[in-house]
């Protein structure tokens, strides 16, 4: 789902920053410091400040998913409160040379604001350069185009709070498995300050909050089509695991086949994002234990007010953090909506009743 955004950033060479054990809460691709969307707020006087200007905002997106649709619905509820029209709404399926010619396109239609996923750095920085010269207002969600300068060329990098997607996953595993155990701990392996931030969260959390929980294996993943592969050999060697931290729900998908193929029905585990496959094992009371997601409508909101702020020339927070959430068989159905603002799968539904 998601993840798709930050494997393609990262493939291309995408931001990166080492998670240092110093830090306790998440930070941005240069090191800024985090800001709550929730304190990204539009008062009165902002609205009225709008209204009748006939501005617009082109949305110029990654890839079509559920993840998008949420983004696209917090942005475009925001922008409609401040008169804001949608002139340019686009899908690069993932190509950098199409988000390029994606931009073009949108600056024809002479938007105000930009909100977008900049899927490769370097190319990045050149497409969203004319844009920077027009004066339009930039919004990046996760990634940032080389070299580009907070309060000069865009206003903020809008994301998840990593670190408490790393956490909550670590408090849910310990929770599932009786705050004692073995476990596996599966990371993504790429030097990525987003996926980074959030498995080393998991790790750390463990380490630091649960004495009784040891974490005995460990292996990298940069291909998750490999994760049924590296599962079954994680479980060779450690085949009274209690739990298994999976980076992201697709390859959580591949470990699931694992333990289903071993016939175990006793290794919890516990991965980030929501997919159907991984939720509906999760709501049957399968090996899926729980799914932490981030909040992709709040997201949205959030790029929205950094954009309309920076319109009315205000000051606008570098790095905001969306909040993270954990979902279980218990809420799937309202976590699904408080996610992706769309109800769950019906099979997940069904499944749950």
């Amino acid at each position: 789902m998601l993840m798709k955004k930050w494997i393609a950033a990262a493939l291309a060479g995408g931001l990166m920053l080492a998670y240092g054990a110093a830090h306790a809460q998440t930070v941005g691709p240069q090191g800024e410091t985090a800001t709550p969307s929730s304190s990204l707020t539009l008062s009165d006087a902002d609205i009225a400040a709008l209204k009748d200007k006939g501005y617009k905002a082109a949305l110029l997106w990654h890839t079509s998913s559920d993840f998008t649709n949420a983004v696209t619905a917090g942005a475009t509820d925001e922008f409609a409160r401040a008169g804001i029209s949608i002139a340019v709404k686009t899908d690069a399926q993932f190509d950098a040379a199409r988000q390029r010619s994606d931009i073009e396109t949108a600056l024809a239609a002479k938007p105000n604001v930009i909100l977008a996923l900049p899927l490769d750095p370097v190319t990045s920085a050149e497409a969203f350069r004319q844009a920077v010269k027009d004066g339009v207002k930039l919004v990046f969600l996760s990634n940032l185009p080389k070299d580009y300068k907070q309060g000069t060329d865009y206003a903020s990098i809008v994301t998840d709070d990593l670190y408490q997607m790393g956490k909550q996953a670590a408090d849910a595993m310990a929770k599932a498995i009786g705050g004692k155990g073995k476990v596996g701990y599966i990371f993504h392996d790429a030097n990525y300050y987003v996926t980074n931030q959030r498995d080393q969260s998991f790790k750390k959390t463990i380490e630091k909050d649960y004495p009784d929980i040891k974490i005995v294996a460990e292996q990298g993943i940069s291909d998750p089509a490999r994760a049924e592969e590296l599962a079954n050999a994680m479980l060779l060697q450690h085949p009274d695991l209690d739990g298994i931290y999976v980076t992201w729900a697709e390859p959580a998908d591949g470990v699931l086949s694992a333990l289903r193929g071993a016939g175990n029905t006793h290794t919890k585990i516990v991965t980030l994002d929501l997919a159907e496959p991984v939720a509906l094992d999760m709501v049957k009371g399968g090996n899926v234990a729980a799914l932490v997601a981030d909040k992709a409508y709040e997201l949205g909101r959030a790029m929205a007010a950094s954009g309309i702020k920076s319109l009315l020339g205000q000051q606008t927070p570098a790095f905001v953090v969306a909040p993270a959430l954990t979902v279980t068989k218990e809420n799937v159905s309202q976590g699904w909506k408080d996610s992706l603002n769309r109800d769950a799968p019906q099979s997940v539904l069904d499944a749950a009743k």
